[in-house]
């Protein structure tokens, strides 16, 4: 993930690597920054190992993405990025989760309560 966000020219301010999925905040450092073809590459270069070894897809065809509104929190997003494994019974505390992380800042330090985000399409009330 490093290596292809420097490559791409794109910061990586929280992310979180579940057993089953990916979770990052990213955000295009150039103009000519380009998510797909970061995501493409990303998806590449991890999958290969994997499928050699354990004889199956690591990754799924497609990805969800969000842009950021004005109204949007990137703390807000970023903590709950990295208080997934918490959500799903992995750690007790996000800080605790060998996988999750920032590249561009400390993210420990970040931590603080912050009101809680949820994405947009969990946000929807039942019809």
């Amino acid at each position: 993930l490093r290596q292809q966000a420097i490559s791409h020219h794109f910061a990586v301010h929280a992310y979180c690597a579940m057993p089953d999925h990916l979770h990052a905040l990213v955000l295009g450092l150039d103009p000519a920054s380009n998510l797909l073809i970061f995501l493409k590459n990303l998806k590449q270069k991890t999958a290969y190992e994997f499928e050699r070894k354990f004889r199956r897809s690591l990754w799924q065809k497609k990805f969800y993405d969000r842009v950021f509104r004005q109204t949007d929190s990137a703390e807000r997003v970023a903590g709950y990025i990295w208080m997934n494994p918490v959500r799903k019974g992995l750690c007790k505390h996000p800080e605790e989760y060998p996988y999750s992380g920032s590249f561009v800042l400390d993210w420990k330090s970040v931590l603080a309560p912050v009101e809680i985000w949820a994405p947009p399409w969990k946000n929807k009330a039942p019809a």
